[in-house]
C-alpha cells in the first residue's frame, strides 16, 4: 500500500461518523474517490456511490460501512451531567473513565465518561459489571444552562475520543475500525481497477447505518436497490483468533496478517464464493474460510435478496478488540484484500452468471 492510500486510511479513520451521523467521514471518501472515479454520488441515506462505468461486464456492488458505533445523549440533568445511550453495541465496561467527543451544532465538545469512584462503592457494588444507564458525561461545567451554552443537546451524537495507534510494522489500532476500514478498502480496490480497468461496471459504497441496520438493512438495503447489481461483494471485520480467549472452534482460525476471510453460508452465495476463492489461490493471495449458518450480520444481510437477488459474498478483515476505542489490524490485510477484490472484478466477463444449475 503506498503512502498516498495509508494516508488517507488515518483521515478517515480518525474522522467521527457514528450511525447515522456519518456527513463528515462520507465527504472524506467521497473527495478521495473523485481523483480517480467516472463519477461520484451521494444519496438520500447518506451512501456514498463511486463508479466506474464498465464495457458490457456484469454490475458489481462493492459495499464497506462507513459508520462506527457511538453514543447518544438523552438526558441533561439540572446540575449539568449529560446522559446517553449506545448507537449500536457496546460493552459498557470499555466506556468507563473514557473521554468523549460530542458533535453538537456549535462543534466538538468533549467530555470524559463518569463513574461512582471505587473507594466510595460498597461491597456488592464493586462485583457489579457497569451499565451505560450507570454512567454519565461530565463536560466540565456546572447546570442545565451552562451544559446548553455549550451546544450539548438532547440526539447529539459522540465518539470515543482517543488518537489512532501506528506501530510502525503494519499494525494500527483505532477506534472505528468496525467498518471504517471496509469503506476504504472498496475504494481502494476501485482505485486500482481505475488503473487497470475491467470490463465489469463497478460501484464502491461507503454504506450508512449498518450498526444500527440489523432489522432494516440500512444503507445496504437502499443502495442496492439503486445500483441494481448482479453481484456484490461485502467487505467488513470479523473476529481475529490470535488474542487470549478466543475460541477457534467458534469463530474460526484467523489471524493479523493473515489475509482476508471468506464467508461461506447464509447470505454468501456458494458460486461467487468458489470463484472469489479461485483468483486467491491464482493471484498467490493468502486466506481463511469462516462459517455463517444462519446471517452474516454484515451488509450483506441487507443485500442479498434486493430485487430480484444479488449474487453476494462476504469478505472480511481480521479485527481484534472489537467494538471497543483500541481495535487492531495489520494494514497488510486490507491491502490484500483490495487486491483480490480487484483481481476478481478484472476476471468476469460480458455473459458471466451466477444463477444455480
Amino acid at each position: 500500500m503506498d503512502s498516498g492510500s495509508l494516508e488517507f486510511l488515518k483521515k478517515l479513520l480518525s474522522t467521527p461518523g457514528p450511525s447515522g451521523f456519518e456527513t463528515a467521514a462520507a465527504r472524506i471518501w467521497r473527495q478521495e474517490a473523485s481523483s480517480f472515479a467516472d463519477r461520484v454520488e451521494g444519496d438520500v441515506s447518506g451512501n456514498s456511490i463511486a463508479v466506474l462505468e464498465g464495457n458490457g461486464g456484469p454490475r458489481v456492488m462493492l459495499a464497506g460501512h462507513i459508520d462506527e458505533i457511538g453514543v447518544m445523549v438523552t438526558h441533561v440533568d439540572d446540575d449539568g451531567f449529560v446522559y446517553f445511550d449506545g448507537i449500536g453495541g457496546w460493552d459498557p465496561q470499555v466506556l468507563v473513565g473514557q473521554r468523549i467527543r460530542l458533535l453538537t451544532r456549535s462543534g466538538d465538545v468533549v467530555g470524559v465518561i463518569g463513574k461512582k469512584p471505587i473507594h466510595l462503592m460498597r461491597e456488592h457494588e464493586r462485583d457489579k459489571v457497569s451499565k451505560i444507564q450507570d454512567l454519565w458525561i461530565d463536560v466540565g461545567v456546572w447546570g442545565r444552562d451552562a451544559v446548553k451554552e455549550r451546544g450539548v443537546r438532547v440526539g447529539d451524537p459522540g465518539v470515543i475520543d482517543v488518537p489512532l495507534i501506528d506501530f510502525g510494522n503494519g499494525v494500527i489500532a483505532s477506534r472505528g475500525i468496525d467498518n471504517r476500514i471496509g469503506a476504504f478498502v472498496v475504494l481502494e480496490a476501485l482505485r486500482r481497477l481505475a488503473t487497470q480497468r475491467a470490463s465489469a461496471h463497478v460501484a464502491a459504497v461507503a454504506t450508512v447505518q449498518e450498526e444500527i441496520g440489523f432489522y432494516t438493512g440500512g444503507g445496504a438495503a437502499t443502495s442496492a436497490f439503486q445500483i441494481e447489481p448482479e453481484i456484490a461483494i461485502v467487505v467488513d471485520v470479523t473476529f481475529a483468533a490470535d488474542a487470549p480467549g478466543i475460541e477457534k472452534k467458534e469463530v474460526g482460525d484467523h489471524k493479523l496478517g493473515g489475509g482476508p476471510v471468506l464467508t461461506r453460508g447464509s447470505a454468501s452465495h456458494p458460486l461467487v464464493f468458489e470463484r472469489l476463492a479461485h483468483v486467491a489461490e491464482r493471484e498467490g493471495i493468502p486466506f481463511s474460510i469462516i462459517a455463517a449458518p444462519k446471517y452474516t450480520s454484515t451488509d450483506a444481510d441487507g443485500i442479498f435478496l434486493s430485487r430480484k437477488g444479488v449474487a453476494t459474498v462476504v469478505l472480511s478483515v481480521p479485527n481484534r478488540y472489537m467494538h471497543s476505542p483500541n481495535e487492531m489490524v495489520d494494514v497488510k490485510d486490507l491491502d490484500a484484500a483490495a487486491a483480490l477484490i480487484a483481481a476478481f472484478c478484472r476476471d468476469l466477463k460480458a455473459g458471466d452468471d451466477f444463477v444455480h444449475r
